[in-house]
């Protein structure tokens, strides 16, 4: 695998829907390595555009 020449920069982004689960944790541990190894920039943002869907504390 080459190395890329601009920055690397991933993300993951939950929806406060409901609760984490396995698939969850596993995404956002392969952005955070890919990003690690490539000496890039890991983003968390909540995506907290479905207001009825809403849990309260999913985010917390």
């Amino acid at each position: 695998m080459n190395t890329p020449t601009k920055p690397v920069r991933t993300r993951f982004a939950p929806s406060p829907t409901g609760y984490m689960h396995i698939g969850n944790l596993r995404t956002a541990l392969y952005t955070y390595l890919i990003a690690k190894k490539y000496g890039g920039t890991f983003i968390l943002r909540i995506e907290d555009t479905d207001r009825e869907r809403y849990v309260e504390g999913a985010v917390d």
